[in-house]
C-alpha cells in the first residue's frame, strides 16, 4: 500500500461513511492463505516503541512554516525530526567504522 492511498478518517467521519452506505465489508472475499510451519520457526516479536507525548515549545516562524502546508503539520515535523535522528545516527556509525587511531608502542 502507498502513502497516497492511505486515507485518514475520524471515528465519526467513518461512522457517517457507514451510515451513508459507502463502506462495504463482503463476509464470503476469500481469506489468505495459510502459512505453513516453517514461516513461523523464524519469526520474532518485535514490540513497538510507544509514543512519548511532551510539551513544546517552538519559535513561531518555524510553526507556522508548517502549519502554513495544511493539515498534517505535526506529522511534518516528526517526519523532520526523525529525518535528523537517522542521519545523526548514521553519522555515529560511520565515526565508529572509521579507521581507528593507531595504538601506540610501548617503549
Amino acid at each position: 500500500m502507498t502513502e497516497e492511498n492511505i486515507k485518514r478518517a475520524t471515528l465519526a467521519e467513518i461512522r457517517a461513511m457507514k451510515d451513508r452506505g459507502e463502506l462495504y465489508h463482503n463476509p464470503d472475499a476469500p481469506e489468505g492463505p495459510d502459512l505453513p510451519d516453517s514461516f513461523w520457526e523464524n519469526a520474532v516479536l518485535i514490540d513497538p516503541q510507544g509514543k512519548t507525548s511532551v510539551h513544546l515549545k517552538l519559535d513561531a516562524d518555524v510553526f507556522f512554516f508548517f502549519k502554513r502546508q495544511g493539515k498534517g503539520h505535526i506529522t511534518r515535523m516528526q517526519d523532520v525530526l526523525k529525518a535528523y535522528v537517522k542521519a545523526q545516527r548514521a553519522k555515529e556509525a560511520s565515526t565508529q567504522t572509521s579507521d581507528p587511531k593507531p595504538a601506540r608502542k610501548a617503549g
